[in-house]
């Protein structure tokens, strides 16, 4: 089997307490899901909406990452699957879909 990362990318956040409580049960029941099946890796983490980008040869640093928060990368989880096609099929199940988020399904280079 093979990791991919799964960046998790836009999606509506939850308005109220009891919304953000029933999303968050089905992300627990999602990464469950796949605990049981063999495939998660590393739950990973959320991550902040704010940071810094660098860029160039002299580290320019600016407010970042994107302007459009459709981009920004709101997590990300670690999986193993046997190829790419299992690993995106499995990603199928993700609550972010119901936001209107979408996972980037990406294979981790083996050094």
């Amino acid at each position: 089997m093979s990791e991919f990362v799964y960046l998790y990318r836009g999606g509506e956040r939850s308005n109220s307490p009891q919304q953000a409580e029933q999303v968050m049960q089905k992300w627990v029941a999602w990464m469950n899901e796949l605990g049981e099946k063999g495939h998660l890796k590393d739950r990973g983490q959320p991550l902040e909406l704010t940071g810094k980008v660098v860029r160039g040869k002299q580290g320019v640093i600016t407010d970042g990452p994107y302007a459009e928060s459709k981009d920004i990368v709101g997590g990300y989880t670690l999986v193993a699957a046997k190829d790419l096609a299992q690993a995106a099929e499995l990603s199928k199940g993700c609550p972010i879909f119901e936001s209107g988020g979408i996972v980037e399904v990406r294979p981790v280079m083996e050094m």
